[in-house]
């Protein structure tokens, strides 16, 4: 039976649901830290973790890799199930997920089980997509987008809380549990959190799920991004992963054609392929790029021993702490991204935001020299993204279907994620190519190119959402979606 949305007096005007959303709100934001910081928080223990259980770099590398692919799969399938089932339940899912998994790699004594136990944890990034379209069935319209933007900014404030606790972690232990206990912590209050205050109102129209999409999606998905992956461990003309990328190509036309016909697909293909939709989704991946590209990149750069001349040799934890300006910058745009929207119009407002985020990575690739250029860096993209990713979430559903509002999302996260791994991969290529034989590390040169690399994806994102804020000028916060 389908449930139904309150009226706009309960959802916008009394106290007593003005303090029910913002009970929600924080236990969304919350659960949106946890599943960023589990996202992060094993990125420094590989090489530990090569030691403890004697694995090549190959092995270890699937502890990162495996928790991508099944957050890529998961993604959009929970993303659905939640427009078609309800919202909450489908976040309860994959925090219960995220609960579990973290308590696999605690306990875990072997290669095998952690990975296991990644696998798990990978499932829970469909909270994000999940969260904000939750938010779009509760909220009103004024407040949607602020709302929006504080949660997406969960993804940058967890990343660096993840370091931190790591590198906290770390220095004081050899083992690579209590970091895993410390996420089984989190991850049992925030599902506690989200079952007693988050509301679930907007419509349930069940029905049948599309497993032949399902399952094609997830075919291609694996081996795209899996190709994409250990393009630079197998070598990208290596028959492995020639084959992945032709099977992902092959599965991705057989899917879209399943799409295009099943009468109720997993996603509609048409509605993605959209004007609006096909802007957020541009902007999404080359945003992706440039984010997760540069994240990994300035890990990197700051750990570079100082005997290269221009590294800074610092720890994992001076990593999340020379990244506390991008938090503190990142939430503050966060919370001021609803007013903007509400002016500007979302495609503006994520031009802008990109825009910065630019800016920040063209810094960073000409001052270079010492933390302060880090911590400046730091400070201007953490504004960039805040307001970035506020707007962008904001872009992806306002146009489209309340009951298509989940797998709008889902599919704009996915894509951002896409984006990060072939960033991962391009700068690996970069840097790996200017590594001289025998050196501890890449010339600065390499990060450079990096940087700049990173300026330019951010700096395409932000043409493309202004194009579609010159096209849309007025494009409504919700509604039926209409012709571009």
């Amino acid at each position: 039976m389908a449930v139904t949305a309150p009226a706009a007096s309960e959802r916008a005007g009394s106290p007593a649901a003005g303090g029910r959303l913002a009970l929600q709100l924080l236990a969304l934001s919350a659960a949106g830290l946890v599943v960023s910081v589990q996202q992060t928080l094993v990125i420094p223990l590989l090489p530990r973790l090569m030691i403890a259980f004697d694995a090549s770099v190959t092995e270890v590398t699937w502890v990162f890799t495996v928790s991508l692919l099944a957050g890529a799969v998961s993604t959009p399938l929970l993303s659905r199930f939640g427009d078609m089932y309800g919202k909450k339940p489908m976040i309860l899912v994959a925090l219960a997920l995220q609960v579990a998994g973290s308590t696999l790699c605690a306990l875990s004594g072997s290669l095998g089980p952690l990975v296991a136990g990644r696998a798990l944890q990978g499932v829970s990034a469909a909270m994000i997509p999940l969260a904000i379209a939750l938010i779009r069935d509760t909220f009103p319209p004024r407040r949607m987008a602020g709302a929006i933007g504080f949660v997406s900014a969960t993804m940058g404030i967890g990343g660096t809380a993840g370091l931190i606790v790591t590198g906290l972690v770390a220095a004081r232990t050899d083992s690579h549990r209590p970091v895993f206990w410390i996420n089984v912590a989190l991850a049992v209050a925030v599902l506690v959190l989200v079952a007693v205050c988050a509301r679930d109102v907007g419509e349930r129209p069940g029905g049948r799920p599309d497993l032949p999409g399902a399952l094609l999606l997830a075919g291609w998905l694996v081996c795209l991004l899996l190709a994409i992956s250990e393009g630079d461990a197998w070598g990208w003309g290596s028959p492995g992963v020639l084959g992945l990328f032709g099977g992902a190509a092959a599965l991705c036309a057989l899917w879209t054609a399943v799409e295009m016909r099943v009468r109720a697909p997993l996603v509609d293909v048409r509605l993605m392929a959209s004007g609006r939709s096909l802007a957020a989704n541009s902007a999404a991946l080359l945003l992706g790029f440039a984010m997760f590209a540069g994240f990994t990149l300035s890990a990197q750069f700051i750990q570079t021993p100082e005997e290269t001349g221009y590294g800074l040799g610092g720890s994992v934890l001076d990593v999340g702490l020379l990244s506390l300006p991008s938090t503190a910058t990142m939430l503050a745009t966060s919370l001021s991204c609803g007013r903007l929207v509400a002016r500007l119009g979302a495609a503006y407002t994520l031009a802008g935001g990109a825009a910065l985020t630019a800016a920040s990575f063209a810094w960073l690739a000409v001052f270079n020299d010492g933390p302060g250029d880090v911590l400046v860096y730091s400070a201007i993209q953490g504004a960039g993204l805040g307001t970035a990713y506020g707007a962008l979430g904001t872009l992806a559903v306002q146009h489209v279907p309340m009951d298509k509002s989940g797998i709008a999302s889902g599919i704009n996260s996915l894509l951002r994620v896409a984006g990060g791994s072939v960033g991962g991969a391009v700068t690996a290529a970069v840097l790996d190519a200017r590594t001289p034989h025998g050196a501890i590390a890449p010339e600065l040169g390499g990060y450079v190119a990096c940087f700049l690399l990173a300026a330019v994806g951010a700096a395409l994102a932000a043409g493309v959402a202004l194009v579609r804020g010159l096209r849309d000028r007025s494009a409504p916060l919700a509604g039926a979606p209409k012709a571009p």
